[in-house]
């Protein structure tokens, strides 16, 4: 019997697999690496230095997964919104490309392997996965009701931490939940710079955000965000007896922010998202700082 070929209209999965990832943000690294820092710093911190490989793969692969889940979710939830903002118009979801019901399994998938993957952890870490699903797939909700959406993301983004700590010390002490306060600052004010590109979309369509709720005095809540960050990071240098490579990547990391205020004073969106973009290097520059301390010391 000859094989039927596929309809044009019910492309075969291969041919879906670019819009998927496209879908995934998989052509987009900024997301995960913003995931991936406070994650990377909560697992040097939990195991005092280089983590067990077993540790490193899971939260690695994990941060891969759930961030490609939250996009995958944030566009299902934003599909009728995406396409009257300029940034967004042309995502798989709002072109018709790819179905809500594709999304919806696409998510479903990426959340089981992530969820396999955390099976093989213990059972606190197992517990609290379930609180990591929740804050994912209902993050892209808050923006219809809450101007505070960037600081649930700062709490599903963070997750990583507290978990790295269950995962490594069977327990989540207060140093970890001030690091995980510490990223929720940052996220807050990262994402808030990413807002301030789509505020005047945003305001025309009824979405909400901390840059409209922050409106001109954006940049001096900007300020307080990052500055209450780095006083949150400098008690966990200090309770965690972190030296010298600690501070010196934090010094970095503050200097790399002044940049992003020159940068982005004008408030133009390219401006707004450069600022944006560059916290992967304040992630980065705090992660090294935090490596440095364990493996020179």
């Amino acid at each position: 019997m000859n094989s039927t070929p596929d309809s044009p209209t019910q492309p075969h999965w291969r041919q879906k697999l670019p819009l998927y990832l496209k879908l995934m943000r998989a052509d987009r690294p900024i997301g995960w690496l913003l995931l991936l820092w406070p994650t990377w710093w909560g697992l040097w911190l939990a195991s005092g230095g280089f983590p067990d490989w077993h540790y490193l793969v899971v939260f690695s692969l994990g941060v891969w997964l759930t961030r490609a889940a939250g996009c995958v979710i944030n566009d299902y939830a934003d599909r009728w919104l995406d396409g009257a903002v300029e940034r967004t118009r042309s995502r798989p979801l709002v072109s018709g490309e790819v179905s809500s019901r594709e999304a919806l399994w696409l998510f479903v998938t990426l959340m089981l392997l992530a969820f396999v993957l955390v099976l093989t952890l213990n059972k606190l870490a197992i517990l609290m996965s379930v609180v990591g699903v929740f804050l994912a797939a209902s993050y892209p909700y808050l923006k219809r009701y809450t101007y505070l959406p960037q600081v649930y993301l700062g709490m599903a983004f963070g997750w990583g931490i507290p978990m790295a700590f269950a995962a490594i010390q069977g327990s989540v002490p207060p140093l970890a939940w001030l690091l995980y306060i510490a990223n929720i600052l940052w996220a807050t004010a990262y994402d808030t710079w990413y807002a301030m590109v789509d505020r005047d979309d945003d305001i025309r369509i009824g979405s909400k955000s901390t840059a409209i709720l922050f409106g001109d005095m954006d940049l001096i809540a900007q300020g307080v965000l990052y500055v209450a960050m780095f006083l949150a990071l400098a008690l966990v240098g200090q309770r965690a007896d972190l030296g010298l490579y600690y501070w010196l990547g934090l010094a970095i990391a503050a200097a790399l922010v002044v940049y992003q205020f020159i940068h982005a004073r004008t408030r133009t969106r390219d401006a707004c998202f450069r600022a944006f973009l560059h916290n992967n290097w304040v992630g980065m520059a705090i992660f090294a700082g935090i490596a440095l301390n364990f493996a020179l010391r």
